[in-house]
């Protein structure tokens, strides 16, 4: 499809939109159209598909886009994790009835039968007793263990359901053994840097142990480069990562609400209360948060949502969500642009609600307030206080624009930085328009150019009253220690 046929009028929108890269989308005008419009500002790349090259190609692509739409995004490669799975099946699946008994067996190999059927994760007889609940394909097919013999689970069928290869497995209430990260996870951690992904999101995450194993690994394989390290996202997805949030939220530079398997171990009917949970005690402990799964499920094969996918994604908007993400829509999906368009009109709707249902959440105090929480608490007060056109952060990092989002203020919050790093980075906060703009070192010649810029740009014009974060010395990283107050002239 041409360009000229897409409408791709920019839609403003706070909240940030992910969208996973596929054959349905890795094009370049069509990935130039979604930045375009306002409805792509990170792409997903699913390490559970595709080689090395496969990956490397479509970074080229994401970054030809980019350059071409004038407006840098984020790439987060996504890592497959543990492969907690049933192996292949003889012609592909297998009818089974309720009533009948179903033997998993580790160590089989080859095609399984209506007799036994393998599993790509060896390790379940290990972890499963009598009386245990598994749920398979996404909680479609439930089976009640019998008893374990050595490498065979034996099992009795509560459903009749046609299994597949290849479907995944969860247990009741968690306690599956496997890492976060295995073999597969390191070696496409490689490639993840060797493309410049901006972040890493790691699956299963059941513990601050395994972020630490993976910022291990990364800087083990940047070891004396001086590019900026990944950003680390943990899916919560398991038990035990609910029962270990605050410290994986912590040891992360954010979180993603992953509803698919989490909902299978913990119920579908109590994902929504933690949803909202999680959301905020990722802002609370000023971390990002991004909420996926199914949000826009219908656009795979429709051109436009349902009203309860509209309600999904608006209802995650005003629970304070950094981020929304597609995955099947824009991979695979014959509807990728529509997709992306549909959740910024949504969001942007929401957001012109959301101060009055929701205003400032609280953040998490510190023993030790730092001088940048500081300024950003009060670039956020003082903004308010004067009915404020902007928020200018000038930052090294982003780590200022960073805090100032933390607080859901509504105001567009501009951070111009020098770095593209910083800039793609920055694609992920809520709020933030990260600008690249390599200031003076002189502190009041720099005001001067981001001042010019902005109205150069239209987004400042005469008599509009702004605020700006700074440092008295300037294009140092973490040294913002200034808040100013301007009105154009």
């Amino acid at each position: 499809m041409s360009t000229s046929k897409r409408d791709v009028t920019r839609i403003s929108h706070n909240t940030k939109i992910v969208a996973t890269l596929g054959p349905g989308s890795n094009d370049v005008q069509l990935l130039e159209d979604m930045i375009r419009v306002g409805g792509l500002n990170v792409v997903r790349f699913n390490f559970s598909h595709g080689t090395a090259e496969f990956h490397q190609e479509n970074a080229r692509i994401v970054r030809e886009a980019a350059k071409r739409s004038g407006q840098e995004v984020a790439i987060l490669a996504d890592l497959q994790g543990p492969k907690i799975r049933v192996g292949k099946i003889a012609g592909g699946s297998i009818q089974l009835n309720k009533g009948e008994k179903l033997v998993l067996d580790a160590a089989l190999e080859g095609e399984g039968t209506r007799e036994a059927v393998g599993l790509d994760y060896r390790d379940l007889p290990n972890d499963v007793k009598s009386g245990d609940v598994l749920w398979l394909d996404d909680g479609l097919l439930t089976l009640t263990v019998d008893a374990v013999e050595g490498s065979k689970i034996i099992t009795t069928v509560e459903n009749s359901h046609v299994l597949k290869s290849n479907k995944g497995i969860n247990k009741r209430g968690g306690g599956l053994s496997a890492g976060a990260l295995t073999e597969k996870d390191f070696r496409d951690l490689k490639t993840a840097i060797a493309i410049g992904c901006d972040y890493l999101a790691l699956s299963f995450v059941k513990s601050a142990e395994d972020l630490n194993t993976a910022r291990a690994k990364v800087e083990e394989e940047m070891k004396g480069s001086t590019a900026v390290r990944p950003g680390l996202v943990s899916k919560i997805e398991r038990v035990e990562a609910i029962e270990n949030l605050d410290e994986i939220i912590l040891a992360s530079d954010g979180i993603m609400v992953a509803r698919g398997d989490l909902a299978v171990e913990v119920g579908h009917a109590a994902v929504p209360a933690l949803q909202k949970r999680m959301i905020r005690r990722a802002r609370e402990l000023r971390r990002f948060s991004i909420t996926a799964t199914q949000m826009m499920e219908s656009m795979i094969t429709n051109p436009v949502p349902t009203r309860a996918e509209v309600s999904d994604v608006a209802n995650a908007v005003l629970d304070g969500t950094d981020a929304v993400m597609c995955s099947a829509e824009t991979a695979v999906g014959a509807y990728p642009f529509e997709t992306v368009t549909q959740m910024a009109t949504i969001c942007a709707t929401a957001e012109k609600e959301q101060d009055s249902l929701i205003g400032v959440e609280g953040l998490m105090e510190d023993h030790v307030v730092s001088t940048n929480l500081a300024i950003a608490a009060g670039a956020v007060g003082v903004a308010r206080a004067i009915d404020a056109k902007a928020i200018v952060a000038l930052t090294e990092s982003g780590s200022t624009a960073f805090e100032i989002s933390r607080h859901n203020i509504q105001l567009p919050i501009f951070a111009l930085t020098p770095s593209i790093s910083a800039q793609r980075r920055m694609a992920m906060y809520r709020g933030v328009r990260p600008m690249i703009l390599a200031t003076s070192t002189d502190h009041d010649t720099a005001l001067r150019e981001v001042e010019a810029m902005l109205v150069d740009r239209k987004i400042l014009s005469s008599g509009d009253q702004y605020i700006i974060t700074s440092g008295s010395k300037m294009r140092e990283t973490g040294s913002t220690n200034t808040l100013e107050v301007f009105t154009v002239q």
